[in-house]
């Protein structure tokens, strides 16, 4: 029996029964659906992450406090203030900028509207290092910054959240914790960050941040530019030696602050990512597995159903691996065609979640190759046993098989 043959006589086979057909390919199109969308989750997530981190810049480290040792002993949190960022704009030659940074939510109030938002003290510099474009006014200079200035910088949806537009707010007077600032600039859409965004934030002098403000001198973090993307290890060095002799850290002490870069930031958020894809994925494939199964228990029907048939056709002079390869091929193309409707399903559930969530996906093609290439080692794997067992049938016991 020809290749052809035995292909034709198998879809063939399938096609007599369509529901029974459908209802057995239903465990293999739920997993293959289940593994497209988790996959398509997690690159989503993962290019976002990598995009965001891209616009930030490839140069940039992050200085945060770390825990303060005394004689070996952890006295809690350590604090950063922004004379360490003026040691480091002094001293450092492997970096273009400094900023150091505070944040906390205020309530924010223009006319009737108010709205609870992020206000950040920085220092004029922190714009070029975030690379944060102005779409209308301007930055406050140095000198403003020194001489507590109550200016804004306001991120694209801020005026928005208060109920007016970017062109009605610039050079009006906003009211943070009650204190008037005026409007002088707006910043380009930057993109959700996920649990807070930037375009809803208030950017205002660091001074004006500590002294009129927040009342504290102590800031959150200090970014830092390195001059290239190559300088980023000098830069760090120098970062850790001025801030130590700053700090007063003796020799084989640890030191009391971090310094972070993106690329290790993005490392570890992939390698999470990472992780939960595989883990729901492996979830996913239980239902793999599950359908396979099913498929293998249908197959073993069939068997039992075309006894006769397969008694005629050795009678006819089909061989056993004819039968063989007549069934395996039947359990694959089962398999192969539940795959490529998990494909379609998971694909559509990926956009679905995409245009009703909001999230972000992305199906890989490897993806798509492998599910597919999957599905039919599922099919040869849960379709052996049962071609085995219809190929090892007496024919005479099968023609008089009622």
């Amino acid at each position: 029996m020809l290749i052809t043959e035995i292909l034709k006589v198998a879809i063939e086979s399938i096609r007599v029964n369509k529901l029974r057909s459908f209802l057995t390919m239903l465990g293999i199109i739920i997993g293959i659906a289940a593994v497209i969308t988790m996959v398509a989750l997690g690159e989503g997530a993962q290019r976002s992450v990598q995009e965001r981190i891209a616009g930030l810049g490839t140069n940039v480290l992050t200085v945060r406090p770390g825990q303060q040792f005394v004689g070996r002993v952890d006295r809690g949190s350590a604090r950063l203030t922004a004379s360490d960022a003026g040691a480091i704009v002094a001293e450092a030659v492997n970096v273009r900028a400094v900023s150091p940074e505070m944040e906390r939510r205020q309530q924010v109030v223009f006319g009737r509207s108010n709205a609870n938002l992020s206000v950040v003290g920085v220092w004029p510099d922190y714009f070029q290092i975030q690379n944060q474009i102005f779409f209308a006014g301007r930055n406050f200079t140095p000198g403003e910054e020194r001489g507590r200035r109550r200016l804004v910088v306001i991120g694209a949806n801020v005026a928005e959240r208060l109920g007016t537009s970017t062109a009605a707010l610039i050079g009006q007077t906003i009211l943070i914790r009650n204190i008037p600032f005026e409007v002088i600039g707006v910043l380009e859409e930057k993109g959700s960050a996920g649990w807070d965004s930037p375009d809803e934030r208030l950017y205002i002098p660091l001074a004006t941040a500590q002294h009129r403000v927040f009342g504290t001198q102590w800031v959150r973090a200090i970014s830092v530019q390195a001059v290239t993307a190559q300088a980023m290890d000098p830069a760090m060095a120098e970062i850790d030696r001025i801030l130590r002799r700053e700090h007063r850290i003796p020799p084989g002490q640890p030191s009391d602050f971090n310094v972070r870069n993106q690329t290790s930031l993005l490392t570890t958020f992939e390698e999470t990512t990472r992780t939960f894809t595989f883990l729901l994925a492996g979830i996913a494939l239980i239902s793999l597995l599950v359908g396979g199964i099913g498929i293998m228990n249908i197959m073993l029907v069939s068997v039992t159903e075309r006894t006769r048939e397969i008694g005629v056709r050795k009678a006819l002079g089909a061989r056993k691996r004819h039968i063989l390869l007549q069934f395996l091929i039947e359990s694959v193309v089962l398999c192969v065609a539940g795959g490529a409707l998990g494909v379609a399903a998971g694909w559509g559930g990926a956009n679905l979640l995409q245009r009703m969530a909001g999230w972000d996906t992305a199906v890989a093609p490897e993806a798509v190759a492998l599910a597919v290439a999957f599905s039919g080692l599922v099919g040869v794997f849960f379709g052996l046993w049962p071609a085995r067992r219809a190929a090892k049938l007496d024919p005479i016991e099968s023609l008089r098989y009622e």
